[in-house]
């Protein structure tokens, strides 16, 4: 029986960003400023690690940050409300794709139990 040939195991290596000291009104600053061009805080999050600035040395939460502004919005319900448009507009352009209207029915099912337990209107 001939011998099984073993897969390389290939090492990644992923490259570490030297974490970066800023001030907490530098910290606040930039996540204002990712907020402004439209992410949720958890994309803000990784940017700020992308960046070398990790939230756990400042001691606050994005969240708490964009509430204290004003410009928080839940991730949960935007991301399901930007799913149901996707597909209300493939819905829009193939009527006759009657698992995409099975989904749109999901999808908004699943976006009104949300803004339910949020208490959004």
């Amino acid at each position: 029986m001939p011998k099984k040939k073993t897969a390389e195991k290939v090492e990644v290596k992923k490259e570490k960003v030297a974490s970066k000291k800023v001030s907490e009104a530098e910290f606040e600053k930039r996540i204002l400023e990712f907020a402004q061009s439209g992410l949720t805080s958890e994309k803000i999050g990784e940017a700020l690690r992308k960046e070398g600035i990790h939230p756990k040395e400042h001691n606050k939460k994005i969240s708490a940050v964009l509430k204290k502004e004003g410009k928080y919005i839940n991730p949960d319900l935007k991301n399901v409300s930007e799913k149901l448009e996707k597909i209300k507009a493939h819905y829009e352009k193939n009527h006759q794709d009657k698992r995409a209207m099975r989904e749109k029915d999901r999808v908004f099912s699943q976006l009104r139990i949300l803004k339910r337990y949020a208490k959004v209107q």
